[in-house]
């Protein structure tokens, strides 16, 4: 269900990712957090403190905090996404801390594809730069619900409220032209400690929570019941046991939404219609499941149902085997028009060709660059898909877990690029598009 401020207790989770500009202090903000919400072990506190002396720093660097490989430690920067799990009274977060690097757009793509907020950086003497447009753009893109603007260093402008009003004020317009809509700026000092966790004796001005208040108290989730419900059979259970002879059961993870006994459903690809005639939950039977539940589905008829069929409720997707989605290039071996690929959305793979490359996104400027030959690593475009066989996906802004594929390398199981199905940026087309591919035997 839908946590309000006042129900956000222990048991709710949050996925959030922090993002900015390089040397914007992402890092060190992070391990504030994490130092003073008290999620820090004092072994671990002991090598940061150990690692800053030897680099001649008097005062521990919290950012070690995060940048745990050696190469970040060196160099002083982050280079990939550093996972953190931690905990406080009212709820439990994983945080996701991305690089800010323009070369490492694709990490940010992972980071905050499963998030639920993020938090974007911004020096408060630099103001919104390039990379923090790219970045707002990114959460825009992955239809991260929640934004934070934290306008970092604010001990380096004498805590002035004017230079923090005019960052919040860009920044909010820029998110509001790209569709998002909730926005929260914070003035903080990451390296002071101001505004992270504890109020800032220094901004009395500010009259708004902390992050960490902010954190704990966000909405999280959203009500399953909301939601059509979308089970992707991951398994077919057979045991055929003389206490068990006709069992026969599909195990998976509910995607979204609520299934009951009694429900009726359709399998997707092939359309057919049934009912639920049981729920496994644990080893116990029960009447309702709800996602992110892991359960096992009976079903009223003898169906043939194998691993990667989708079970649905309410308003069924039409399968289809032509797919038009905005995608992230992840890998260095650039996608191009006619290349063979598999794509796996959910718990099913197929083959799928690239039909056409029609536009790269200029994420600084937010226009469609059509005539493409191709997306390189951190590129982001809209593709053309052909799929062997049909594929029952949500659009992604209604649902990300079934509105989102991978494309994968058949030869060696490279993931090559990740997809949204049914996006499509709202940006201005600067020319044609390139004509479609003819299709091959691939599919």
């Amino acid at each position: 269900m839908t946590t309000t401020s006042h129900e956000a207790t222990a048991t709710s989770l949050l996925r959030f990712a922090t993002a900015g500009s390089v040397d914007d202090g992402k890092s060190t903000l992070v391990g504030r957090l994490l130092h003073d919400s008290k999620s820090v072990l004092a072994d671990q506190l002991e090598a940061v403190e150990h690692a800053s002396r030897n680099r001649g720093q008097e005062a521990p660097d919290l950012a070690l905090l995060t940048d745990g490989l050696r190469a970040e430690r060196e160099q002083g920067i982050t280079i990939d996404v550093a996972y953190r799990y931690f905990a406080t009274p009212r709820r439990r977060f994983i945080l996701a801390d991305t690089p800010g690097h323009v070369q490492y757009t694709r990490n940010m793509v992972t980071g905050a594809s499963t998030a639920e907020l993020a938090v974007v950086l911004v020096d408060a003497r630099n103001g919104v730069v390039e990379q923090t447009r790219r970045h707002a753009a990114v959460a825009a893109l992955l239809r991260v619900p929640h934004v934070v603007l934290a306008v970092n260093k604010m001990d380096l402008v004498d805590y002035a409220e004017p230079v923090f009003a005019a960052i919040a004020a860009e920044f909010t317009a820029y998110a509001a032209s790209l569709g998002v809509e909730d926005v929260l700026a914070v003035p903080i000092s990451a390296l002071a400690g101001d505004n992270v966790v504890e109020p800032s004796a220094h901004m009395d001005w500010y009259g708004g929570p902390t992050l960490l208040e902010h954190l704990e108290t966000v909405p999280v989730g959203s009500d399953p019941s909301s939601e059509p419900a979308r089970f992707p059979v991951q398994y077919v259970i057979r045991p055929q046991t003389e206490e068990h002879p006709d069992y026969r059961g599909y195990a998976g993870q509910l995607a979204s939404g609520v299934l009951r006994v009694g429900d009726t459903v359709t399998v997707l690809p092939s359309g057919h219609t049934t009912t639920i005639a049981g729920i496994d939950a644990l080893g116990r039977e029960t009447d309702l499941a709800w996602a992110p539940q892991s359960v096992t589905v009976r079903l009223a008829d003898d169906l043939d149902i194998s691993r990667g069929d989708l079970i649905a409720a309410g308003a069924a997707p039409a399968p289809t085997k032509d797919i038009e989605a905005t995608v992230s290039h992840l890998n260095e071996r650039p996608l191009r028009a006619g290349d063979k690929v598999l794509l796996k959305h959910t718990t099913r793979t197929v083959r799928a060709l690239v039909k056409e490359i029609s536009y790269r996104i200029d994420i600084d400027s937010l226009e469609q660059r059509s005539g493409a030959e191709g997306l390189n690593v951190n590129d982001i475009g809209h593709v053309r898909l052909r799929t062997a066989e049909p594929l029952a996906l949500d659009a992604y802004h209604d649902n990300r877990r079934t509105g989102s594929f991978l494309l994968i390398d058949p030869a060696d199981g490279t993931t090559l690029t990740a997809g949204m199905a049914g996006e499509a940026f709202e940006t201005v087309r600067t020319t044609d598009a390139p004509d479609a591919s003819e299709e091959e035997d691939w599919v």
